[in-house]
């Protein structure tokens, strides 16, 4: 074997072997919207409680519709919604407890909240999913999530200035209304692994909160 071909087939193996080292976090329009869409009971009906759902019949849903009307009292524009108060954030998280949802890795530059090369394609995707007749009317919300670096207040304006972010782009990119698009900055409140630090933790929590 020539020296040329041995340097080609050593870089052959390395491309391999960093690749399957490399965590995956893309996502496809596909994936994301199997995920959002209501799962079927039994009888083959979404199981997810709905937002127009006779509220005297479920008062969790009615508690869940408070949450919501005053979110999106606060989503009407496109500009920048303030951040929720923690007892919203309390609610919020509550209300997506059992609620369809995915973990996106929205690849941010450190410390931006601008969405550049490496998140629009995890966007566009999220958008695309949006977009589809069997998600289309729903209300979502967008949580945004940091990692433990860093102080508790830094992060969470950090993680709803990126949340909102993405929420902007979907707005303006797909035509989406505003106020089906619904955002909260967690910061590091909600960590999805024990690791304080780990790249696991730095996402947007997308949920279906119902039609």
């Amino acid at each position: 074997m020539t020296r040329i071909a041995t340097f080609i087939l050593a870089g052959a193996l390395a491309l391999v072997v960093g690749a399957a080292h490399t965590p995956s976090y893309a996502q496809s329009a596909l994936q994301i919207e199997d995920a959002l869409k209501p799962k079927p009971g039994p009888d083959g009906k979404p199981v997810t409680r709905s937002l127009t759902r006779s509220l005297n019949a479920d008062p969790r849903a009615q508690a869940d519709k408070k949450v919501i009307e005053r979110a999106r009292t606060r989503a009407i524009s496109i500009e920048a919604v303030q951040p929720a108060k923690p007892e919203e954030r309390a609610e919020i998280a509550k209300l997506v407890e059992d609620k369809p949802k995915i973990d996106l890795a929205i690849l941010f530059d450190y410390n931006s909240d601008l969405i550049g090369p490496k998140a629009i394609p995890a966007v566009n995707a999220l958008g695309e999913a949006l977009i589809k007749p069997g998600l289309k009317g729903s209300v979502f919300v967008l949580n945004g999530h940091t990692d433990a670096a860093g102080s508790a207040e830094y992060n969470l304006a950090l993680s709803h200035r990126r949340a909102q972010s993405v929420r902007r782009y979907l707005i303006e990119t797909y035509r989406i209304a505003p106020d089906t698009l619904l955002v909260a900055g967690f910061g590091k409140e909600r960590l999805k692994v024990p690791d304080p630090l780990a790249a696991e933790n730095r996402r947007v929590e997308v949920v279906n909160a119902g039609q």
